[in-house]
């Protein structure tokens, strides 16, 4: 008997994708900082219906995002064939389910639609452009040693 425990043939936390996890980390943060400062300006312009309209607008353009690296992360360890599949799946997915969040949303007056859109458009920008910049930073081996 050994006092090791037994670990997985795959662990969760591997290096390879631990840039993506930094995305998500990082992403999520920035989607916070946006989410407060947006929120604070377009109540200031709007009232009420400017914060409506700014945390709806955060939380479509940062799930929309975030959602791809958080379905990469959990295929990490499949196929690349069924990483693919699952990415343009979900992809699909979230493309439909925006489109019908704005529809049933386009019937309703309570928020503010500039205010949506500009924090939508805004949190795509700039959690895309963070975890893009999480990724390019982190230093990972590009071969992971064989287990002995």
């Amino acid at each position: 008997m050994t006092d090791t425990p037994a670990t997985p043939a795959q662990p969760a936390d591997s290096p390879h994708t631990a840039g993506l996890r930094k995305a998500v980390r990082f992403g999520a943060l920035a989607l916070a900082v946006l989410a407060v400062f947006s929120a604070a300006a377009w109540t200031a312009i709007d009232g009420t219906p400017g914060l409506w309209g700014t945390l709806m607008g955060a939380a479509v353009g940062g799930a929309f995002v975030l959602t791809t690296a958080i379905v990469v992360i959990s295929t990490a360890h499949s196929a690349p064939q069924t990483t693919a599949a699952v990415v343009l799946g979900t992809w699909l997915v979230k493309l439909l389910a925006a489109m019908g969040i704005v529809a049933v949303l386009s019937r309703f007056d309570f928020y503010s639609r500039p205010a949506f859109a500009v924090t939508v458009i805004a949190a795509l920008i700039v959690v895309l452009a963070v975890e893009t910049w999480a990724i390019l930073k982190t230093r990972a081996p590009y071969v992971e040693p064989a287990a002995t």
